[in-house]
């Protein structure tokens, strides 16, 4: 079998639906969180193009067929391995003081579990990928939230550009920092003398922190305000 052949398309049932294993075949050998804690530990060393059943099962020894009497393709695994990582998010912090200061500490978390997991940026957006721990995440953010007076809509979009933006991080920080070095910026009117610009005082808190208050606060504190 290949790795897409069985169970695939949008409208499959999803993985957490379905029982453990066929009721047919021999008794398992494994179980299902096992295979997927040898995906995850595949991807976080040698990325996710090496993640398919046929190195997953060789990593138990055994052929790819067996792997299908646990899951019906690789997006299954790969839906299983999303959610099982999300959960690393847990325990979620007690909301103490201000909604805004838990907010960025519930980004930061997902910045530093991008980092762990860096395949996770690849598969974290799939819709086939919300399980139980991603909605559980979501349910969490959305108690955090509770004090703010300002429509449900906000509320979702504001927590989905949270991680849209963590990500964004993340994959900076993969990449490197970007240079100028080398270039020829005479060319550039602009660039030039914005940067002779003596440097600025340095500002209290880093640019992810910065981001998140202004994300948030513009996305839900204008919204309270119109809705009021």
């Amino acid at each position: 079998m290949s790795d897409t052949a069985t169970g695939g398309g949008p409208d499959r049932q999803p993985i957490w639906s379905r029982p453990e294993r066929g009721s047919r075949g021999p008794a398992p050998g494994h179980s299902r969180d096992s295979l997927v804690v040898a995906a995850i530990a595949l991807a976080d060393t040698e990325g996710l193009a090496a993640v398919s059943m046929r190195a997953v099962a060789a990593a138990f020894g055994t052929g790819a067929g067996s792997l299908y009497r646990y899951l019906s393709s690789r997006d299954d695994l790969l839906d299983l391995m999303t959610d099982r990582a999300v959960g690393e998010l847990r325990p979620y912090p007690q909301v103490e003081g201000d909604w805004l200061e838990t907010m960025v500490l519930l980004g930061r978390r997902q910045l530093a579990l991008f980092g762990a997991h860096p395949w996770l940026l690849d598969v974290i957006h799939r819709p086939s990928g919300i399980g139980p721990e991603s909605l559980a995440w979501f349910d969490n953010c959305l108690r955090v939230l509770e004090p703010v007076r300002c429509p449900v809509a906000a509320k979702f979009e504001a927590i989905a550009m949270t991680t849209g933006v963590m990500s964004l991080f993340a994959r900076r920080d993969s990449a490197g920092a970007f240079s100028f070095a080398g270039v020829d910026l005479a060319a550039y009117p602009h660039l030039v003398p914005a940067f002779n610009q003596p440097p600025g005082p340095a500002p209290r808190a880093d640019l992810v922190e910065r981001t998140l208050r202004s994300l948030l606060t513009g996305l839900l504190l204008v919204e309270s305000t119109e809705a009021g």
